[in-house]
């Protein structure tokens, strides 16, 4: 998928699927946070090492848009996109089916930083994500 700043492709497990065969809505909120890992670690990062800094992104808000289901054994990318947002760091996260290049779903994640306990601006992720913050 092109125009995005990250992509990691995955399949979908068995276990991932409802009684109706498609994934169940809880999972596709796991394939958006393993991104984002993946991501911070393709730069270099790491949420370990993050932590033991005293330094803690945490998810304030998620909004998802489901739009057509993932089945057992599809290949799909969850392709990641971010912007600075005041004190937010904000993760748009786009699910497609690799079979078709169909949207799956639509994801927009606002994350907020903790240093030692405290809320901050997250001033050390913007030399860190520098490259990949979209323009407004």
């Amino acid at each position: 998928m092109e125009g995005y700043s990250f992509e990691f492709e995955m399949k979908v497990r068995d276990y991932e699927c409802d009684i109706q065969g498609v994934v169940n809505n809880a999972n596709y909120q796991h394939y958006l946070e393993h991104a984002r890992h993946e991501f911070l670690e393709s730069i270099g990062g790491s949420f370990t090492g993050l932590h033991e800094q005293g330094i803690d992104p945490m998810v304030s808000r998620i909004t998802l848009e489901y739009k057509r289901p993932l089945h057992g054994g599809d290949r799909f990318a969850v392709c990641v996109n971010m912007l600075r947002k005041g004190a937010k760091l904000v993760f748009l996260q786009d699910i497609y089916n690799l079979a078709d290049g169909s949207l799956s779903l639509k994801g927009e994640v606002d994350v907020v930083c903790l240093r030692n306990g405290k809320l901050t601006r997250g001033e050390v992720f913007d030399e860190m994500f520098r490259d990949y913050f979209m323009k407004k």
